[in-house]
């Protein structure tokens, strides 16, 4: 299939099937993706849980409105954002562009006093609002990825933040979730793989100038 093909296949999964597994190397390919995403400034202000976990999942299903493919799925991946992006965290950062690319200080310097100083103005809601949007970007890409490696998904906004931080310990970990994604292999019961996309025409949603 072309990625035209594979984005036509993908849907939001209502029924996985419980004895079917990602494995390893598809996890794997997850995690790359994940870490590849792009996000505002290069920060990555957002952390990826993997709960391969039965009874956590279980666990979970009262949080996320019941919606069983939470218990179903092979994996639930827990989009986070980071609480503190303060000077160290800006630090950080700013150290791994040096090690890595091996960019003299004195030319990241100007940019990293900015960011630094920017942050520092900042309401820790406006903060928390940009670092979400940066969750959303790795959904998107994830949700791609998956669907080019023949992964079943299904995003959720639809759950209790509060209660998921306190069932995975989040906030011991400086972190938020904001988006869920169970991930596995559809069940030959979903009714919902068979419907036909529902979706604008091209000319409705696409303006070209």
């Amino acid at each position: 299939m072309n990625i035209i093909e594979h984005l036509q296949w993908r849907y939001a999964t209502k029924a996985f099937d419980i004895n079917k597994k990602v494995t390893p190397e598809k996890l794997g390919v997850i995690k790359d993706a994940f870490n590849l995403t792009a996000t505002s400034y290069g920060l990555q202000p957002i952390k990826l849980i993997i709960v391969n976990n039965i009874e956590l999942q279980k666990s979970m299903v009262p949080i996320a409105m019941n919606q069983q493919q939470i218990a179903e799925a092979s994996h639930v991946l827990v989009f986070c954002i980071q609480t503190e992006i303060d000077q160290e965290f800006i630090l950080e950062y700013f150290n791994r562009v040096h090690n890595i690319r091996e960019t003299p200080k004195s030319i990241l310097q100007p940019f990293q006093d900015f960011l630094i100083d920017d942050f520092e103005k900042k309401p820790q809601e406006q903060i928390e609002i940009w670092a979400t949007k940066q969750a959303y970007l790795a959904l998107g890409n994830l949700l791609t990825v998956c669907a080019l490696e023949g992964i079943d998904a299904c995003p959720m906004e639809g759950f209790l933040p509060n209660a998921c931080d306190d069932l995975l310990g989040l906030h011991e970990k400086g972190l938020k979730s904001v988006l869920l994604l169970p991930i596995g292999y559809r069940s030959n019961d979903d009714v919902f793989a068979d419907f036909k996309k529902v979706r604008k025409p091209i000319a409705d949603s696409i303006i070209e100038l």
